[in-house]
């Protein structure tokens, strides 16, 4: 007893947290400690120093306290939670998310991924929905594992939403759900250190994200967020940080981080968000609701490319990673072979006059010339660009160095536009003959145009093709069998949209016109 009480002693006015822990052992349930952590959205650290204080029961991994402590335990409050009232007259829709999150696909360590319980989704459309005004709006979901996007979709059909996010497994499985349940979710492929997509740039009323817990991913994550907002006077971003009770210097780089992009703090609500994982920080994290000011947009041109690629808290992306970005060419033994542009990062006296490109520029807007041979350093963290950083090009060769030799090759993304091969790190790209058959070339077309919107591309080239449609009815078509290829560029096309390219492509040869025949 006397253990505990100065455990309690030295938290002060932080020891709420503590006699939390003590409440809900003693309260006849049985306890994981993963599970004890998140209900009570302490450290793990914590918890097991207080463990180690009392007398528990066990059975298996599961334990709890053998008598009440008297007069030690409060009582099992939680901060103040702005929608937990609401929450019991969404059973159906926090069961619903329960499923699938429970189906979704498992997180990657190094991208940071630790999955949001279902509650904690729902309590966030909840927030959105009650906070603000949903029908008619735009919601940008800045990353998504969480799946957030359709726990609000579900919650209120009137709202548009945008996915940006780099997992492809996560945007397939997003885009498969949003098609079987009717909801208005569109997806898009992005790297955000490379850029926002084009079609969601300056798009969204509101944007959510729950970026990496580094400064660089907090403020990389919220600045692609702003790029979104089209509301520049009312926009909102929802983000959610956490940190352990026992490291409040890490949550001070991070609200630095913020408040260099002269965003304001509206709202900060503790323990908002609880996680299955994330033990370190309490399986917990605040949910923060920002708002641009007029100095927001200067801020973000100003330091939004100044991030890096080391934004995540583990492998080669990581901040901690100290391992070369790109290796010296020399060092592969792969020099370029006479490019004529230089993309990405090389070394300053390689090449000297050959023109270069910023990856970000590459992928933004196609190049001022039109170069037979171009070569591409990739750095470390950021080989799933690979098949954008080739579709932005139509040059007849093109060498990409990477980082190290390549896990798996996107040839079958790519078989349509390039023959690819891989020697070592080194992944060489030949472009391919120009396609005889009518799909192949309305499928050349629009991969040879991949920073244009997909569906211009396409109704054009299906028209020169088809001969008898118009420019409404081609659209039309396009429509009817690819609902997904409006207002989106190739480069931004999730991998799992880009393999279904080119079966549209075919059904769009032959599918009959919507609008009625031509005069």
């Amino acid at each position: 007893m006397e253990a505990i009480a100065a455990l309690i002693a030295q938290a002060g006015v932080d020891g709420r947290r503590l006699r939390t822990v003590l409440a809900l052992l003693g309260d006849g349930r049985w306890w994981t400690l993963a599970d004890l952590v998140r209900e009570s959205a302490t450290s793990r650290r914590t918890v097991e120093a207080l463990l180690r204080e009392v007398g528990l029961e066990r059975s298996g991994d599961r334990f709890r306290l053998r008598a009440p402590l008297i007069g030690l335990a409060g009582a099992a409050v939680a901060p103040a939670d702005p929608v937990a009232h609401l929450l019991p007259g969404h059973a159906d829709l926090v069961a619903r998310m329960e499923e699938l999150v429970a189906k979704a696909p498992r997180g990657r360590q190094a991208l940071d991924h630790v999955a949001a319980t279902a509650d904690t989704v729902v309590r966030r459309a909840l927030l959105l929905d009650a906070r603000f005004w949903l029908e008619g709006a735009r919601l940008l979901c800045v990353g998504d594992h969480d799946l957030t996007s359709l726990a609000t979709a579900m919650l209120h059909p009137g709202v548009e939403v945008t996915v940006v996010d780099i997992d492809e497994r996560i945007l397939a499985y997003i885009a498969a759900q949003a098609d079987r349940l009717g909801l208005n979710v569109r997806t898009r492929w992005a790297d955000l250190r490379l850029g926002l997509p084009a079609s969601a740039q300056s798009w969204a009323d509101l944007a959510i994200t729950d970026p990496p817990y580094t400064p660089e991913g907090i403020g990389l994550f919220a600045a692609r967020a702003v790029e979104g907002l089209r509301d520049r006077e009312r926009g909102r971003i929802l983000l959610a940080y956490g940190a352990s009770e026992r490291t409040p210097a890490l949550a001070l780089k991070v609200q630095h981080a913020l408040s260099q992009l002269n965003l304001v703090n509206e709202a900060i609500y503790p323990d908002f968000n609880r996680y299955f994982g994330a033990e370190a920080i309490g399986s917990a994290a605040d949910l923060y609701i920002l708002r641009p000011t007029t100095k927001t947009w200067p801020a973000v041109a100003a330091r939004v490319d100044g991030f890096g690629a080391a934004i995540y808290t583990h492998g080669p992306q990581s901040v901690e990673s100290t391992g070369s970005p790109v290796p010296a060419p020399a060092a592969t033994g792969q020099a370029p072979e006479a490019p004529e542009v230089l993309v990405g990062e090389w070394p300053r006296d390689l090449l000297a006059k050959t023109p270069r490109a910023r990856l970000t520029t590459w992928l933004a807007k196609p190049y001022a010339s039109d170069p037979d041979r171009v070569a591409i350093a990739v750095p470390a963290g950021l080989e799933a660009a690979l098949p954008r950083l080739l579709l932005a090009t139509r040059a007849r060769r093109v060498q990409v160095t990477l980082a190290g030799p390549p896990k798996d090759l996107p040839a079958d993304l790519l078989s349509p536009v390039y023959g690819l091969t891989a020697d070592g790190s080194t992944v060489h790209a030949v472009r391919l003959p120009p396609p005889a058959t009518d799909e192949g070339r309305i499928l050349r077309r629009i991969l040879d145009n991949a920073h244009g919107k997909l569906a211009n591309t396409w109704r054009e080239a299906l028209i020169k093709v088809r001969g008898e449609l118009t420019k409404k009815q081609a659209r039309a078509v396009i429509t009817a069998v690819a609902p997904w290829a409006d207002d989106v560029t190739v480069l931004e096309l999730p991998a799992h949209r880009l393999q279904e390219l080119p079966a549209a492509v075919r059904s769009s040869l032959t599918a009959p016109d919507a609008a009625g025949s031509p005069g």
